[in-house]
């Protein structure tokens, strides 16, 4: 293991935001050392809480998370957030505004955001947000509030990282609840209609308790329905003991580790697809090669359905036999 590392993660254990962020940014980056980072971060994670909030671009995710994270302190628990953020198709930059609308936390020791840009990901997540938010939680946060990017119906990625998951639906934005209930809607552990002093909160509410049939998935949990107004703090405290209750929810019968069991699933398949990607890149398949690949199954001159599995299959055979998988230590 790098000295550099374990120097780094020991830092960053002990408090120091600075070795914090470096971490974090090394492994949002896919840094060389990031993969030793996250092996070192991984015994002092999955501890915290993690709350994810998803839902349409405008619907107050942000005032919402920030709401829950004063709430939270003011008990005394340590906050991490990370917001993802969209990324720009045209210039492949982001505005990150999260960082603005929470700076008034930036001198509270307790608190750790980082802002996240897409990087063209789907699913409203970044590509690297669940190794990030791994970083965040092995720091010592106890609450990690995971913020989507505006998701559309078929955009659930959160469900996979987050314990509870909030759904926030606004009145008046046109996105009536029947036109989203075939993706988004099933993923809810809670609802909130926030901006709930405009007109409409009352239809989309009666809208949401119709589609509790969705909610087949939570077994004898109901997702309640909260009302907010996130830019007054109204239903904050309503909001952050819905979260309480299902929290408590999951810790019988061990629905927690069977939630978390089936997103260690997802996630290992994730990484084994990601680490292939790596390697075929490593041995030689570059833009070049993949650029003259696809100019030849244009004119038929490749079979793609035949090529693929034999570049697997050489990839496999040229691996090294016997490559120690044993967990890496750090110190």
């Amino acid at each position: 293991m790098n000295s550099d590392v374990v120097e780094l993660v020991r830092r960053m254990l002990q408090g120091d935001v600075r070795a914090l962020a470096r971490a974090v940014s090394l492994v949002e980056n896919d840094a060389p050392s990031a993969r030793q980072i996250l092996s070192c971060c991984f015994p002092y994670s999955g501890s915290a809480m993690r709350v994810g909030v998803t839902g349409s671009p405008g619907a107050g995710k942000s005032t919402l998370v920030d709401g829950l994270a004063r709430r939270y302190r003011a008990h005394q628990a340590t906050v991490g957030v990370v917001a993802v953020d969209p990324t720009s198709p045209f210039t492949g930059g982001a505005i990150l505004g999260d960082r603005i609308r929470m700076r008034e936390h930036d001198d509270d020791p307790g608190f750790y955001m980082r802002s996240m840009a897409t990087r063209g990901s789907l699913g409203g997540l970044a590509r690297r947000s669940a190794e990030v938010a791994a970083v965040i939680e092995a720091s010592g946060k106890q609450r990690l509030l995971l913020e989507t990017v505006g998701v559309g119906q078929d955009e659930v990625d959160i469900v996979r990282l987050a314990d509870v998951t909030i759904v926030v639906l606004v009145p008046g934005m046109g996105d009536d609840v029947q036109s989203i209930k075939a993706g988004i809607m099933e993923i809810a552990d809670i609802f909130v209609v926030n901006k709930s002093d405009r007109e409409g909160a009352d239809r989309v509410e009666k809208e949401v308790r119709s589609l509790h049939s969705l909610a087949a998935q939570h077994e004898s949990w109901i997702p309640p329905v909260v009302r907010t107004v996130a830019t007054t703090g109204d239903g904050i405290e309503e909001l952050e003991q819905a979260v309480d209750r299902f929290w408590s929810w999951l810790a019988e019968e061990d629905r927690l580790t069977a939630r978390r069991e089936a997103q260690w699933r997802d996630r290992v398949m994730e990484m084994i697809s990601h680490e292939l990607l790596r390697t075929i890149r490593g041995h030689g398949l570059s833009d070049q090669a993949l650029a003259a690949i696809g100019h030849q199954v244009v004119r038929r001159e490749l079979d793609p359905y035949q090529l693929v599995p034999e570049l697997v299959e050489q990839l496999t055979r040229g691996e090294k036999d016997g490559k120690d998988r044993s967990p890496g230590h750090c110190g």
